[in-house]
């Protein structure tokens, strides 16, 4: 193996950029040369007609940045068998042998790693670094600790705003069918209650814990100021189960419409309660803010962050984790190992898996939720008794979320 290719696909997030420059170095020090190829599978099946790639050459490689979130390769969604091209695989290796490709780093989520899978079977040497802001890949994927910052950061900030206004604050996250990312960054900002796809939502449950909070943070202020936060993963369904998409949305080409309208879904659901309960009128008149037909209910806001969640900087943790898969998939490259997903390299040991294997869906874990519940957390249900068990371990336990 001499010359390897690097491609970033999917979405962007914290980490990719480690994952490049891991990959680049590691090939320099193995005196092979690396090369982006760039706008992700679009870049791949359209290298053939490219007429130059960027080498990273040591010059080239100290422009690249770890703690920026994005990826200086660029990153497209789409799926390499849905073009319609009965000779797209023919035409991809030509493009690798046209510029001498050995071997290809690839970094990317579920969707991403599907493409790895099919390429595989076609003979095409690639290792996967697994990316994604959901963290619903098997091994820890880069951009998930940035991500989870990001929301945090975000919701504490919107604090200040409800409660000068005594808001109720609704903030709907990425994170699609799994609700890690809601769920890590809720808890890291103290929200209220925290919303996600795993857990059916009971509002009456959650109107009734919410009000509470609310009402008593006001009251007990002494200037009468409070507010109460709700973190929705964009993912959630509706009480009859069904996914909140935007119908009028294209599907893209891995079957994906664009999901929206979880927050306020939820502020709809919390706005009906309001206006139907009759103790939220005294609520206000006892806190001085009633006026009759201008300002007789609190107000609940929506907000959506959207891709302010995946961009700005990475975290030190995915800077680290970026750079340490980058830098393994070409060590196993160099070994001759193919078609597999990174997952560590720590102590001076490679860890992988199937690319198959690593693809499959993970979600938050129920004991996990009742934990969070215990310590007060509302996920929009009657908590659930915690179940614990205790296991004593040796050497020293990696922790994953």
């Amino acid at each position: 193996m001499k010359n390897i290719g690097i491609i970033t696909s999917g979405g962007d997030c914290g980490g990719l950029n480690g994952v490049i420059k891991g990959a680049a170095l590691m090939a320099l020090s193995k005196g092979m040369k690396a090369f982006i190829i760039p706008n992700g599978y679009a870049g791949l099946y359209n290298l053939v007609d490219l007429p130059k790639l960027t080498e990273l050459t040591a010059e080239r490689i100290e422009k690249i940045h770890v703690y920026m979130a994005g990826s200086e390769a660029g990153n497209s969604r789409v799926k390499v068998s849905k073009i319609k091209d009965d000779k797209k695989y023919d035409r991809i290796k030509e493009g690798l042998k046209k510029f001498g490709l050995d071997a290809l780093v690839i970094a990317g989520g579920d969707d991403t790693g599907s493409v790895v899978v099919d390429l595989s079977a076609q003979g095409i040497p690639c290792v996967h670094a697994p990316k994604t802001m959901d963290l619903d890949l098997m091994p820890y994927s880069v951009g998930g600790d940035s991500t989870i910052n990001r929301i945090a950061e975000q919701l504490r900030d919107i604090k200040t705003t409800g409660r000068t206004h005594n808001r109720i604050i609704v903030m709907e996250v990425f994170g699609r069918y799994a609700g890690h990312t809601a769920f890590r960054g809720g808890v890291a900002a103290d929200a209220d209650a925290i919303l996600i796809p795993e857990i059916p939502v009971d509002f009456d449950v959650l109107y009734t814990t919410i009000r509470d909070k609310f009402i008593k943070r006001v009251e007990s202020s002494d200037v009468h100021e409070g507010t109460a936060t709700i973190v929705v993963a964009e993912g959630l369904r509706d009480a009859s189960g069904n996914e909140l998409v935007d119908m009028s949305s294209e599907p893209d080409s891995f079957g994906h419409r664009k999901l929206i309208g979880a927050g306020k879904y939820v502020v709809k659901q919390i706005e009906d309660r309001i206006k139907a309960d009759p103790e939220i009128k005294a609520f206000m008149k006892r806190t001085g803010q009633f006026v009759a037909g201008v300002y007789e209910i609190p107000e609940v806001r929506d907000l959506r962050p959207g891709h302010l969640v995946r961009c700005g900087f990475a975290t030190a943790v995915d800077a680290n984790f970026g750079l340490e898969v980058g830098a393994g998939a070409v060590e196993l490259i160099s070994q001759g190992v193919f078609g597999v997903t990174m997952v560590s390299f720590q102590t001076g040991k490679i860890q992988y898996m199937d690319v198959k294997e690593a693809i499959v869906q993970r979600l938050v874990s129920p004991a996990d939720v009742e934990l969070y519940e215990t310590l007060g957390v509302s996920f929009g249900r009657k908590p659930e008794a915690a179940k614990v068990e205790s296991t004593k371990v040796t050497g020293v336990p990696v922790r994953v979320y």
